[in-house]
């Protein structure tokens, strides 16, 4: 994933609102960026929830279960934000009202910062804002997706695809994923782990996550032996592992291992390792100036070139590159971030085969 273009302290953001929309989605873009984070003493961002409309007063929308939403502000707000998220659309089969489009063309082309939930995908594909672009949107509706932008690039096996400053994401959940990670864009992985803490998540999945997996909560005791090595194996990243030595852990035998952990995890075991390794990588990347060599070293790789290979497969850009993109230092416990930290030595390891 490339990083987009860098924010400023305080941006606008605006999520826009649509008729007989559920407000889980948009409940993800207000609990990220409406509520005021005094504990972190960075100016924090202002949201607006606006109407698909440029009428003023802006009307009020119905949303799902009998509410009534009352948007302060429509579709010109939308296109001045430097922020615009579409959390779904009204129907996928058919395009937004030309207005909305025409708003999320303005909005781009200021060089505003656009992102999809679920279906909102669908809205910025007619906006013609994913031309050129992989994108991705729920899985369930893939095939719509198909037939309706044949020419766009889908890819709905994944939780979010950031590109450039058009971002999108798979359904509901995958939208925290993705907001989640516009605040480590912006303000580093310190301050989004704070707000991670704070909503009791998890601080930064991989947009390369699979969206999808046939057991995704462990429905018996082979998946409890499973989840038993996975935790052993994040407690000992940086050491050789091996499909042996995970399969040793959970009591069985590499072939019934790896039949087990594909089924629970969505993925094969070397792709697992290959991806904690790469995250366990990123805040060492951000808080540190170890050079790669010794970051390559504690996460688990047996030589730096072997990182970097992985790094810009999954990241879509070097570890260097990287670092000078999210380049932070680890905070004081309730302060700004200040004094960066060290990678401690281990030794390197390689990856499971």
């Amino acid at each position: 994933m490339r990083a987009a273009a860098p924010r400023t302290a305080g941006d606008s953001v605006a999520v826009l609102a649509f008729a007989g929309m559920s407000l889980f989605e948009t409940g993800i873009v207000t609990e990220i960026f409406g509520l005021p984070r005094p504990e972190l003493d960075i100016p924090w961002y202002r949201l607006t929830i606006c109407a698909p409309t440029r009428s003023k007063p802006a009307p009020p929308i119905p949303v799902v279960g009998g509410a009534t939403l009352h948007p302060p502000a429509g579709l010109d707000l939308l296109a001045s934000a430097g922020t615009v998220i579409v959390p779904g659309v009204e129907s996928v089969h058919a395009d937004p009202p030309p207005e909305v489009l025409e708003a999320l063309r303005e909005a781009r082309a200021r060089g505003a910062r656009i992102l999809s939930i679920c279906s909102g995908a669908f809205a910025l594909a007619a906006a013609g804002l994913l031309d050129g672009r992989r994108a991705t949107t729920h899985w369930r509706y893939a095939d719509v997706f198909r037939a309706r932008f044949p020419h766009l690039d889908l890819d709905p096996d994944v939780l979010y695809i950031a590109e450039g400053d058009v971002w999108t994401s798979a359904g509901s959940a995958a939208g925290l994923d993705l907001c989640l990670h516009v605040v480590r864009t912006d303000h580093g992985a310190a301050v989004a782990n704070a707000v991670a803490r704070r909503l009791v998540v998890q601080p930064h999945r991989d947009g390369g996550q699979a969206q999808f997996i046939e057991a995704p909560v462990p429905a018996g005791a082979d998946d409890d032996r499973i989840a038993a090595s996975l935790a052993w194996a994040l407690a000992h990243l940086r050491s050789p592992l091996t499909l042996a030595d995970l399969a040793r852990q959970a009591h069985m035998s590499p072939r019934t291992y790896l039949r087990h952990f594909t089924r629970a995890t969505g993925t094969s075991p070397i792709r697992w390792l290959l991806r904690q390794r790469i995250q366990a990588s990123l805040p060492l990347l951000e808080t540190t100036d170890a050079p790669i060599e010794q970051v390559a070293a504690a996460v688990g790789f047996d030589a730096a070139v072997t990182f970097r290979h992985h790094f810009t497969n999954a990241m879509r850009t070097s570890p260097s590159a990287y670092r000078q993109a999210f380049r932070t230092t680890a905070p004081p416990a309730g302060g700004r971030p200040t004094a960066t930290t060290s990678v401690p030595p281990g030794p390197a390891a390689r990856p499971a085969r």
